[in-house]
């Protein structure tokens, strides 16, 4: 997986994208950059190992509101990241989801090549990474890695999936309320789980859960997941008295956080300063056509907020611009001053 000097071969040419401008992370910095490049008149592919826009919000955080955003007093995390992917949609950005990036070469023009874990090559005039703290990795519900894709899931990223379905929610963080708090509605049942008693989650997510009528389990964890093609009921063990019952459960969401490392990056010769990628003012790093912004970012002086990415990954896009042409300018103007 390290930084190769020659271009793999592609075998599968319908997996081959050829594009100006490859983000790597689909976080707002990444969908923000996606928006930038399409404003410049560039080709955007994004890459991200999870299933859906929005990295970490989208992973831990979808129905909490953020109150940082410049213009928004109060923004819901999943409105901001549609609000994202909408700003972007006219450029028509290539999204690569459920892919991580795994290796990188040099064409023999230069140009990168990275290649994804399921098989896609990108070619690319820049590559700019906005992995936020690099990739999510869930950590698994010991019982019930057997029925993965049939009943089992770590993202809701569509409420109306689970309509009329039981549904257990494993986990005592933000995710895990924000997501029971979600289901509410549209489900037959919602139980929560937890291990203990004392939750991650902002007391007010908690209110919310028990305002909605949700049933909290604590002091308990799954212990087995039963059912013949799908899952049809989930036990769950008391950690104190061992006592067992048999809940009933369509889908059971394991929301037992993520280990996040930046996994293959890790191989490319990128220049790290505690797992961060160092950068100077232009957003470069020390690999030639590669840039990054957003919280994966290092330099003095460094603040990780969701504003400061976007005003980076605008940064790392102009200057990614000028490498792809030497003839274009690094200011593009501003977007009042192009016509609709």
């Amino acid at each position: 997986m390290s930084v190769l000097t020659d271009e793999p071969v592609a075998t599968d040419a319908s997996r081959v994208v050829e594009t100006d401008v490859l983000i790597i992370g689909a976080g707002p910095s990444g969908l923000y950059g996606a928006y930038y490049a399409g404003f410049r008149g560039l080709r955007v592919a994004v890459m991200d190992v999870l299933p859906q826009q929005g990295g970490q919000i989208s992973a831990m955080y979808p129905e909490k509101p953020i109150l940082d955003i410049a213009g928004f007093p109060s923004v819901r995390g999943r409105d901001l990241v549609e609000s994202l992917v909408a700003q972007a949609a006219p450029y028509d950005p290539r999204y690569l989801l459920g892919e991580r990036a795994v290796d990188l070469a040099y064409a023999s023009d230069g140009r990168p090549v990275v290649r994804g874990d399921q098989g896609t090559t990108v070619r690319a005039g820049a590559v700019v990474i906005t992995g936020g703290v690099g990739t999510f990795t869930p950590r698994p519900l010991p019982a019930g890695e057997d029925y993965l894709g049939r009943g089992q899931v770590y993202f809701v990223p569509d409420a109306s999936a689970h309509a009329g379905h039981d549904v257990v929610v494993v986990g005592g963080g933000d995710s895990a309320f924000d997501w029971a708090a979600m289901l509410a509605p549209v489900a037959r049942s919602v139980t929560l789980v937890h291990r203990t008693a004392r939750f991650r989650a902002h007391r007010a997510s908690v209110d919310k859960v028990r305002a909605l009528g949700i049933e909290i389990v604590t002091d308990s964890e799954v212990s087995a997941l039963h059912g013949a093609a799908r899952l049809e009921r989930l036990e769950v063990r008391h950690r104190g008295t061992k006592d067992t019952r048999l809940l009933p459960a369509h889908t059971v969401v394991a929301a037992l956080g993520f280990v996040a490392d930046l996994g293959p990056l890790q191989q490319w010769g990128l220049a790290l300063n505690a797992r961060r990628i160092t950068v100077d003012t232009r957003m470069a790093t020390n690999l030639p056509r590669v840039f990054a912004a957003g919280d994966i970012t290092d330099y003095p002086g460094k603040v990780r907020l969701i504003s400061v990415g976007f005003g980076e990954v605008a940064t790392a896009v102009n200057n990614a611009a000028t490498v792809i042409d030497p003839e274009a300018q690094l200011f593009p103007g501003h977007s009042t001053e192009k016509e609709n």
